[in-house]
């Protein structure tokens, strides 16, 4: 397999946007898209069992609403195929707009939406095609962003500035927790459901114009325009991705798959087991996910910090050893949030804590083995692919885990899946990270 390593722009050339707005742009699309994505799992928990399969038993509800938010992930990958080949061929900026719009008017739809008592079955069709939407358009988006940074970026800050893009996932998480966190302090629960859910699908609207327009204020990155002027550019990058980089894909995949199994027990999961098993109130329920958003997002900035200085290879190696050594507690953790919410939020420290450590460098990582002429594509279909395998499944493998076998094979779970991304990072190897 052959590896070309994100280069810096030419020296002596003026880099044509400043640090401030390559980082705000990369920042701010990735925080719509995660926003969007995340009222949508916190709905998936706590709203669309009740009104978009209300015919079933509460648990098969919710089993039924999980299903559609795994919909998502299966559609990343196809848009990480076509935003990365035009973002490949025609530029980053101009998909990465492409990308945004597709997620919002997916999202803002979601809000639109009648209820199964208004059309019966059409309902949960007409949400499960606006999920794939939803992924459809985070799937273009999420390499976009990090390589409008990372190509960017002056040497020996990659890590850094690959950072950004990642820490719209906690931001997004936080504004969606904290949107429906305040609308419960102005509304009853009866009217969240009947109306107050469709506000923050419908507020999206906003952030999506306040991201065009910082998207559409850059120019092209330095790497892509130097592609296009060497004339560089392949006519299929997909073809190029896997008849040269198929291992680099797949290795990526499974090297992060720890990051994406952990991420969606600690967050979407969490906030069903919560909510549904310990009774939290949904006010607290939330809270608690507000918290750990905050958790996170301190930690992604560490890690491209630490990661910068001592390598992106032996740091990732050193988090994932500490998340399969957090999956051993996973059950003790757990068990004890019955008699006590002081270990729910434990658990979320811990679990968000090394979250951050790993998300903060899975960017940079994932584009490092591919060349500027497929890099969208296939930093794009690594993450979306890891996506599948870790995260779509993880809060419907994790509810029926806890409820057939107990909470320590959720732990194995996500021990099984942290031994795999050690593995793949090993074999990937130190110059290819």
């Amino acid at each position: 397999m052959t590896s070309t390593r994100p280069s810096a722009p030419p020296a002596g050339a003026a880099p044509a946007n400043s640090p401030a707005q390559v980082l705000t742009a990369s920042l701010i699309g990735t925080t719509i898209e995660f926003f969007d994505f995340y009222i949508y799992a916190t709905a998936a928990v706590l709203i669309f069992p009740s009104l978009f399969f209300p015919g079933s038993d509460p648990t098969t509800a919710l089993l039924a609403s999980f299903a559609t938010f795994s919909i998502a992930f299966f559609a990343r990958p196809l848009g990480a195929i076509v935003f990365g080949h035009y973002g490949d061929r025609i530029g980053r900026k101009a998909t990465l707009v492409a990308a945004l719009l597709t997620m919002g008017v997916s999202t803002v739809t979601i809000g639109l939406l009648p209820t199964y008592d208004q059309i019966g079955v059409w309902a949960p069709l007409l949400l499960a095609l606006c999920r794939f939407g939803q992924g459809f358009g985070l799937g273009g988006e999420w390499g976009g962003a990090v390589l409008l940074a990372t190509e960017n970026a002056p040497e020996g800050k990659r890590s850094w500035y690959g950072m950004f893009p990642q820490l719209g996932a906690p931001v997004g998480l936080l504004l969606s927790s904290g949107f429906f966190w305040v609308l419960l302090h102005f509304i009853t629960q009866d009217e969240l459901l009947a109306w107050g859910w469709r506000l923050p699908f419908l507020s999206s609207i906003l952030l999506v114009g306040i991201g065009l327009w910082i998207r559409l204020s850059i120019t092209e990155t330095p790497e892509f325009a130097e592609a296009v002027k060497k004339d560089k550019r392949v006519s299929v990058p997909l073809a190029e991705l896997f008849r040269h980089h198929k291992l680099s894909v797949f290795l990526g995949t499974f090297a992060a798959l720890a990051t994406f199994v952990l991420f969606y027990l600690a967050t979407a999961w969490l906030l069903s087991y919560n909510v549904k098993v310990l009774g939290i109130p949904f006010k607290d329920a939330l809270l608690i996910q507000i918290y750990g958003s905050v958790v996170f997002g301190l930690t992604i900035p560490v890690a491209g910090k630490i990661a910068d200085r001592t390598g992106r290879y032996g740091f990732l190696i050193i988090v994932t050893i500490l998340i399969g050594a957090f999956a051993l507690s996973f059950g003790s953790l757990m068990q004890g949030s019955a008699q006590n919410e002081a270990s729910v939020y434990l658990f979320v420290t811990i679990s968000l804590m090394l979250m951050g450590l790993t998300y903060g460098v899975i960017g940079a990582a994932l584009a490092a083995p591919f060349p500027a002429q497929v890099r969208y594509t296939g930093s794009s279909l690594t993450f979306n692919f890891a996506g599948i395998f870790g995260a779509s499944l993880a809060p419907y493998a994790a509810t029926w885990l806890q409820m057939n076998y107990g909470m320590a094979q959720v732990g194995y779970y996500l021990l099984g899946a942290a031994v795999i991304s050690l593995i793949c990072i090993v074999a990937t190897g130190r110059d290819k990270i």
